[in-house]
């Protein structure tokens, strides 16, 4: 293939990874609040429940708090992205969890990754420090926080092999198939117009997952089934 024919592939190629990526993440975006929290308890039960996942459960129990994500979207040609909408939670200090806040999580990068990948995720962030950070500002994880893949194994003992190190620990179930990619370098971000939309005016992040100002109904479900743990 004639050299000077390499640059306008490669090009064409880029700018359909970024197609890919831009229609995949915005076809979820669409989605409405309620949508988001009804998937994220679907999530919840079908990943808590796989047997392969056993250390899950115990690592929840252990949790300040959980970003659960129904979709995670990846795609690339070398150039490569990743978008997701889902909501977190936060283990009040009597124990009890919080009303989910809307995040959005996503990343770009560049290297050898080809593909596409829908993701069910859940990030069960283990320090309130790591908690407190994502509140206030943008978290990059494996910068602002550590992030390992969490144990697996249908024989793994969660409460004698466990060694709490990692600020947040990262469950996925993956259909499709993707190289190259990591939670490494993705962002996490508030979710600002899900949550007014969800709550009314004035919701913030941290109104709904500290000061517990904020509730709604349709979340009550997912509550119940988080507070088994």
């Amino acid at each position: 293939m004639p050299r000077r024919k390499m640059p306008r592939i490669a090009a064409a190629a880029m700018a359909a990874a970024a197609l890919l990526i831009a229609g995949a993440v915005s076809a979820r975006a669409d989605s409405n609040p309620q949508s988001v929290v009804d998937n994220a308890r679907y999530t919840l039960e079908k990943m808590v429940r796989n047997p392969e996942l056993k250390p899950l459960p115990y690592l929840l129990g252990k949790a300040q708090a959980v970003l659960i994500v129904p979709s995670l979207l990846k795609a690339g040609f070398f150039v490569g992205g990743e978008g997701g909408s889902g909501v977190l939670l936060a283990r009040g200090r009597g124990g009890e969890w919080s009303n989910p806040a809307f995040f959005s999580i996503g990343s770009g990068s560049f290297g050898l990754q080809i593909g596409f990948q829908d993701s069910q995720v859940i990030l069960l962030i283990m320090s309130r420090r790591t908690l407190e950070s994502m509140l206030e500002a943008k978290v990059k994880l494996g910068a602002d926080a550590s992030v390992s893949a969490g144990p697996v194994g249908i024989g793994y003992e969660g409460s004698t092999a466990i060694n709490l190190r990692a600020d947040i620990y990262s469950y996925a179930l993956s259909r499709g198939a993707f190289l190259g990619a990591s939670f490494e370098g993705s962002v996490t971000v508030e979710d600002k117009d899900r949550n007014r939309a969800y709550y009314g005016p004035g919701a913030t992040a941290q109104s709904i997952l500290v000061q517990q100002r904020h509730s709604n109904p349709g979340a009550a479900d997912l509550i119940r089934v988080l507070s088994a743990y």
